[in-house]
């Protein structure tokens, strides 16, 4: 089996590559090819560590796997870090174990990605100023998946860490050429797209402060307890989900605004797989919501590809079972 690292796995891969394979990956989720059960949790109260496990079946694509997330709370203070993720494929003909890579860094570019291809088939082909709320690594790769399709002249940061923030701006500035700068929530009439990559329990802005025709990139909150967007929003949007029954199940932005009597459930225009078969369309001018609480299908996809150029390029390490 080969072990491909880190370091090994973005030599293989880059963010227009990625978004290429959200569309392959959500167009066969939407003709009912794949399968993809919703995430399974584990809790061990003892430890305080949870276990995500999250499995796909891909035909098409010829990929099956697993995603296996560690997650604890008291990790940062053991000076390790908070989440620990891997990927294993299996061969989809014969079951065995082909590959086995960190998944840390594929799921921030896979869930970036995945907001680049909603931003690509929803926001105004014009867009230019794009809003941004968090600054860690899911920020990053959603600022990189919408520079990647749309011309973006002018981003600004939200964040609650000021010097999160600055490293941000200094960071990605640098990489995409364009102005990175701190920015209020007065700059929301001026967005043309919003990314919200956060935890917040409690909505990130007001309705009011946002102008109409935006496209939103909601990837942060991924628990009945979060929302990021107002509900008057989620009212007032075209709503697209990566998946319908897993944002049903875990989507706060989502299930706040059923729960209130705000939406139903028949208010969710339809997911992105159909947006990418030209089943729905959206129709130009208005809100749009993408809301994604990620796919183990985003994951599979992307493994399976970076396998196959690391074979190519003949990187990672093989490992006897």
């Amino acid at each position: 089996m080969l072990f491909i690292s880190k370091h090994d796995i973005k030599q293989c891969i880059d963010m227009p590559k990625a978004i290429e394979l959200m569309a392959a990956a959500f167009s066969e989720l939407s003709v009912g090819e794949g399968i993809v059960p919703v995430r399974h949790i584990l809790e061990n109260n003892n430890t305080k560590t949870t276990g995500l496990f999250m499995p796909a079946s891909l035909p098409e694509n010829g990929s099956m796997g697993i995603k296996i997330v560690g997650v604890n709370e008291n990790n940062l203070a053991k000076g390790i870090p908070f989440i620990h993720a891997n990927i294993l494929l299996l061969n989809i003909e014969t079951g065995k174990p082909e590959a086995l890579m960190e998944a840390g860094w594929i799921t921030a570019l896979r869930t970036g990605a995945g907001s680049g291809l909603a931003t690509s088939l929803m926001a105004n082909p014009t867009a230019k100023n794009v809003v941004i709320f968090g600054a860690g690594v899911q920020a990053r790769t959603q600022l990189e998946a919408v520079c990647s399709v749309r011309e973006i002249a002018s981003v600004k940061v939200l964040n609650r860490t000021m010097e999160n923030a600055l490293a941000f701006c200094k960071e990605m500035e640098a990489k995409l050429s364009i102005p990175v700068k701190l920015g209020s929530v007065a700059d929301l009439k001026e967005a043309d797209i919003i990314c919200t990559a956060t935890t917040s329990p409690t909505p990130l802005f007001k309705n009011s402060a946002i102008k109409p025709g935006v496209h939103i990139n909601a990837v942060g909150a991924y628990t009945p307890q979060m929302a990021e967007i107002p509900q008057e929003t989620v009212a007032a949007s075209t709503i697209i989900v990566d998946r319908k029954d897993a944002c049903l199940e875990e989507a706060g932005d989502l299930i706040q605004a059923i729960e209130s009597g705000r939406i139903k459930q028949e208010d969710i225009n339809g997911e992105l797989g159909e947006l990418v078969k030209g089943k729905i369309k959206v129709e130009k001018g208005v809100t749009t919501l993408f809301k994604s609480v990620g796919n183990a299908a985003q994951d599979v996809v992307v493994a399976s590809y970076i396998l196959s150029e690391a074979r190519k390029r003949k990187l990672g390490q093989f490992i006897e079972l």
